[in-house]
């Protein structure tokens, strides 16, 4: 059995590894932490053979490596797109992810390291796209520009109040948008619409583009 530790403070982007993970009959996640504090009290306790953590989770990534080579566990560092793999893997990562690996891959990724090897995904543009990529074309067409900017703030784990600030709008007017984000995509829930972007690499970096390219503004706001 593969004990796994999750360490991520974006709470559904978590949860959505976790679903990944957990349906795999080896793999069993002892924890999952919100804080660097909860991090290394899971490593010290349960000693497990892979740790999954967010680029930017604890400021100094040597002590997140000291702390899992202690323990004799291996490191899988969940990076932000644009991030550097190899600065990562050069500080003592055993493996590196961004937030749009799909689960197959992410899958391939924790056994390999467990088993002592290195992975590191390729970032690389497929020169054809697959069935996977097509639905996300599809899904991401469907969607206006307000809506990926919302859908981007709901896989970085905003609560409606969070993202209404932000847009400078109204819980309601996000309710609203919500609700046909839903239809477009054919998911009930927020948590449903997090998985469902981040397994589909096309709207996932959709998303993430729109929010990058659109920072609030005072005054600005999403109409109904």
């Amino acid at each position: 059995m593969l004990k796994l530790i999750l360490a991520d403070n974006q709470a559904i982007f978590r949860a959505g590894i976790a679903k990944v993970l957990a349906v795999e009959d080896e793999m069993r996640i002892v924890a999952q932490a919100q804080t660097p504090e909860q991090m290394f009290m899971a490593l010290d306790k349960f000693r497990a053979a892979v740790l999954i953590v967010a680029g930017g989770f604890q400021s100094d990534f040597n002590a997140v490596v000291q702390g899992a080579i202690k323990n004799k566990t291996r490191v899988v560092v969940l990076a932000d797109t644009g991030e550097s793999a190899q600065r990562y893997m050069s500080n003592g990562a055993n493996g590196v992810v961004y937030r749009n690996v799909t689960s197959p891959a992410l899958v391939d990724c924790v056994r390999k390291v467990a088993r002592g090897e290195t992975w590191v995904q390729d970032v690389a543009v497929p020169s054809e796209l697959t069935e996977n990529d097509m639905v996300g074309l599809r899904v991401r067409d469907r969607l206006t520009a307000k809506e990926l900017r919302i859908v981007a703030l709901i896989v970085q784990g905003y609560k409606n109040k969070e993202i209404a600030s932000q847009l400078g709008t109204t819980e309601q007017v996000i309710k609203n948008y919500l609700r046909n984000v839903y239809d477009k995509i054919g998911v009930s829930d927020r948590l449903e619409l997090a998985l469902f972007t981040i397994h589909h690499r096309i709207l996932n970096e959709a998303a993430a583009a729109t929010a990058a390219s659109n920072q609030p503004q005072a005054g600005a706001g999403v109409t109904s």
